[in-house]
């Protein structure tokens, strides 16, 4: 059987069955993917990572279609939205993809299947950022505040030198290999090398049972930090590149916002949380312990977007106010059958290797065969690591491992690659430059865990005690 007849079987009878096959076709490569990278002791997330490099590849070769939909990613949200405002559809794809990518995609997408590749393509869309969200809403919930607090300095130090020194050496490098190039190129290039992609560096902690060790504290702060600084700093690039010259009141407007979401978020969450739980007090505790979180979350998260910031703040921020002690009107949250962290852990589990895989699915191995790509995205790969290695000496104190902070900031993720699409869209980067970056992204994404792992793997003991005392 072939694939059309494959998904045409699968779809008989229900609209939404050939989501049900795409969705559990992912599923079960992320099962693969953790079994193996736990039999050869790495974190899951990398088996994970490279199961959607292997599936979106070997399957999209073999003729797989359903993968030439899922690999494009952030070209086919970035189509839809250009389509639906009355722009060109050949124009548009040959501007996203290219003009054999582009009349490759349509070939695609106007088959008789096509309708069904798009559904699952969104499907999997959402469920894997619904996956990111319930990632970071599980980091916050195990994130102790006073903790936090406690290397509030090292985070702002780490997020600073995280963002600056990879601009930095992302212009020089790009301006030394493309001396042609605008300088508004070189600024861009070196904006993407300074984001932070927090999920892929929280899943790795999270397998180690690193996630409450100090060091795990330290990256979590500086990345939503460095999450409102690269804010600004594309802010900044976007207006050169748009204006030709720095647009004062959108940078302090984007600062505003941000700052005045973070303190609105610490002072008013938890009285929105008691508002809630008041709300839905008639419930049980169960149904209580679900839906008020899960309202608290997606509100935060939404809050977040709307003032410029990426949706996992606001989940992270969610966890990290939500606590088990304010369901106290159901009696001892000691005695409660289940906690917060243990409701949620089945979506989490469910929904995160969504993600993983794909962003290994929307890796393009094709694209490296160019000699000047190659060359562009070593140099890049160079940069972005030396850049947030260094991030590590904003640490003070002889007793934390600097290099593993420096290490916990480098994956780019789709953060990166939303980056680059940006740029992409403002045609300040070309096709080889993004090709670059994207590699760039795989590179920091895939090598993050187990130097993670080689350098977090002792000490728990000590750690555990040292985070009791200080949750006390």
């Amino acid at each position: 059987m072939d694939q059309e007849q494959a998904i045409a079987t699968v779809s008989h009878g229900d609209p939404i069955a050939p989501v049900i096959f795409g969705v559990t076709l992912i599923l079960i490569s992320a099962l693969i993917g953790r079994i193996i990278a736990r039999r050869v002791r790495q974190p899951s997330v990398l088996g994970e990572l490279i199961m959607g490099v292997l599936l979106g590849n070997l399957l999209y070769f073999f003729g797989f279609d359903l993968m030439g939909v899922l690999r494009e990613g952030i070209a086919y949200t970035e189509l839809s939205k250009l389509v639906l405002s009355g722009a060109s559809l050949d124009g548009t794809l040959a501007e996203l993809m290219g003009t054999e990518r582009g009349e490759k995609f349509l070939e695609i997408i106007q088959s008789p299947q096509g309708t069904e590749y798009i559904a699952v393509a969104q499907a999997v869309d959402v469920f894997s950022r619904y996956g990111v969200i319930f990632l970071l809403f599980h980091v916050g919930l195990d994130t102790c505040v006073n903790e936090l607090r406690s290397v509030g300095a090292d985070s702002l130090r780490v997020a600073i030198i995280g963002v600056a020194a990879p601009f930095l050496l992302g212009f020089a490098v790009t301006w030394f290999l493309t001396p042609d190039a605008p300088h508004a190129q070189h600024m861009f290039l070196g904006a993407t090398l300074g984001a932070t992609s927090i999920g892929i560096t929280a899943r790795v902690l999270q397998d180690l049972n690193q996630h409450r060790c100090q060091e795990a504290q330290i990256i979590v702060g500086a990345a939503v930090m460095d999450d409102v600084l690269g804010l600004v700093m594309l802010a900044i690039v976007s207006g050169i590149v748009v204006t030709g010259s720095v647009e004062i009141n959108e940078i302090v407007r984007t600062m505003l916002l941000a700052s005045l979401f973070i303190i609105s978020v610490l002072y008013l969450g938890p009285h929105i949380i008691q508002i809630l739980i008041k709300m839905l007090r008639n419930m049980n505790v169960l149904e209580a312990k679900l839906f008020v979180p899960f309202i608290f979350v997606m509100l935060l998260a939404w809050l977040a977007n709307l003032v410029g910031l990426a949706t996992i703040v606001g989940a992270f921020a969610a966890g990290l106010l939500l606590l088990d002690s304010h369901f106290k009107a159901w009696g001892d949250h000691r005695r409660h059958k289940y906690s917060i962290k243990e409701l949620f852990a089945p979506l989490e589990a469910i929904l995160v290797p969504v993600f993983f895989v794909l962003m290994g699915i929307q890796v393009k191995l094709e694209t490296f065969l160019d000699w000047n790509v190659v060359l562009l995205s070593v140099a890049l790969i160079l940069v972005a690591v030396i850049g947030k290695v260094v991030a590590g000496l904003g640490v003070l104190g002889t007793d934390l491992k600097r290099l593993a902070v420096g290490v916990g900031m480098m994956p780019r993720g789709e953060v990166g690659l939303v980056f680059a699409s940006i740029g992409i869209n403002l045609n300040v980067i070309d096709r080889s430059m993004f090709s670059a970056v994207v590699l760039m992204v795989i590179v920091t994404t895939l090598a993050t865990p187990p130097i993670l792992k080689a350098l977090l793997g002792q000490g728990e003991a000590a750690r555990q005690a040292r985070f009791k005392k200080l949750c006390e």
